[in-house]
C-alpha cells in the first residue's frame, strides 16, 4: 500500500447518498441543531437565573448541557457546512480537533453522570449529611474533574494516532472519529488498541459505580414512601439520562469496530451519530419536564418575559 504518511487532508464519505436531497437534509439538520441549541441554553439560563435551583442536582443539569452544546458543536457545524458542499474533507488538524472536541464531550458526559449517581446516593442515603458532604467546592471540584480528567482521556488516544504514519486518507464516517484515523496507519497500532481498552475499562468502571450506587438507593427508597416519591422525581430523570447515553454510545463503539462495511450508508450513519442526536436533545427535555422546579421556574420566566413585552 503506498505510503501516504503526508496526509493534509481527509477525506470523508458519509454523506455521499444525500447528495440528491441534500438541501432538505441540511435544512431538517439545521432546524434539529436551533433545537437543541435552543433547549439547552434554556435550561441553563433557567437554572442560572434562579437562585432557589443552585443546588448540586441543578449546576450537575446545568453542567450536562454546557457539555452537550461544546459537544454537539464540534459535530454539527462541520456537518451542515458538507451538506451544502460537493467535496466532503476535513484538514489533518481539524480532523484532530474534532476527534478530541467529541471525545471529551463523551468522556464529559459519563463523568458527570457518574457524579450525579454520587450526589442522588448522598441525597436519599444520606440525607442528614447532604449539605455537609454536598457543598460548593466539593461541587467545584467534582465539576472540575469531570472536565479535567475528560481532557486528558481525549488527549491520550489523540496523542497516539497523530504520531501513526499513514497509507489513506479516506474515512468512512461523517466525522472524523479516532479508530477509523488508526486504521489507516502502515504500522502496528497494538498500543493504540491497548489505550482504547483502558480507556472502555475506565468507563465500564464508572457504570459499575453508578449501577452500585443504586442498587444502595433502591434499597433505601424501599424503606419509605418519600424515598419512593424522591427516588421518582429526581433519580429517574438521571437514569434516562444514563440509559440514553450508554445505549447511543455503546452502539457506536461496538459498530465502530465491529460493525459490518457491507451494511448500508444510512443505517451506518445513524449508528454513528446517536449519542450525539439523542441525549443533547433528551436530557433538557426529560429534566425540564420531570423536575418540578425547574419546569415551574421556566414557566415564571416565561410569563415574566411576556409581562415585560406587554408593557413595552
Amino acid at each position: 500500500m503506498e505510503n501516504l504518511s503526508d496526509v493534509t487532508v481527509f477525506t470523508l464519505s458519509g454523506l455521499n447518498e444525500t447528495r440528491p436531497h441534500k438541501y432538505i437534509v441540511f435544512a431538517f439538520t439545521f432546524l434539529f441543531y436551533l433545537l437543541i441549541s435552543f433547549l439547552n441554553l434554556t435550561l441553563m439560563a433557567t437554572i442560572v437565573q434562579e437562585k432557589s435551583l443552585h443546588e448540586p442536582m441543578y449546576i450537575f443539569i446545568c453542567n450536562l448541557s454546557v457539555n452537550a452544546l461544546y459537544g454537539t458543536a464540534g459535530f454539527y457545524p462541520k456537518l451542515l457546512a458538507d451538506f451544502l458542499s460537493d467535496t466532503h474533507v476535513i484538514s489533518y488538524s481539524g480532523c484532530f480537533i474534532q476527534i478530541f472536541v467529541i471525545y471529551s464531550y463523551i468522556f464529559c458526559e459519563s463523568t458527570t453522570l457518574t457524579v450525579m449517581a454520587y450526589d442522588r446516593y448522598v441525597a436519599i442515603c444520606k440525607p442528614l449529611e447532604y449539605h455537609s458532604i454536598m457543598t460548593y467546592l466539593t461541587v467545584s471540584k467534582f465539576l472540575l474533574i469531570s472536565w479535567v480528567f475528560s481532557f486528558c482521556d481525549a488527549i491520550i488516544p489523540i496523542s497516539l494516532a497523530v504520531r501513526l504514519p499513514l497509507c489513506g486518507s479516506h474515512i468512512d464516517k461523517l466525522y472524523c472519529e479516532n479508530w477509523s484515523v488508526v486504521k489507516l496507519s502502515c504500522v502496528d497500532t497494538t498500543i493504540n488498541n491497548l489505550c482504547g481498552y483502558i480507556l472502555i475499562l475506565k468507563y465500564i468502571l464508572q457504570f459499575l459505580f453508578i449501577v452500585y450506587s443504586y442498587i444502595l438507593i433502591i434499597i433505601a427508597c424501599l424503606k419509605s414512601s418519600e424515598g419512593r416519591s424522591k427516588f421518582m422525581q429526581t433519580c429517574m430523570p438521571h437514569l434516562i439520562s444514563l440509559i440514553s447515553f450508554m445505549t447511543t454510545f455503546l452502539f457506536d463503539a461496538l459498530y465502530t469496530r465491529y460493525g459490518s462495511r457491507n451494511s448500508l450508508q444510512t443505517i451506518r450513519n445513524i449508528m454513528a451519530v446517536k449519542f450525539l442526536v439523542i441525549p443533547p436533545l433528551l436530557n433538557p427535555l426529560i429534566y425540564g419536564l420531570n423536575l418540578t422546579q425547574i419546569r415551574r421556574k421556566f414557566l415564571r420566566l416565561c410569563n415574566i418575559h411576556k409581562l415585560v413585552q406587554f408593557a413595552q
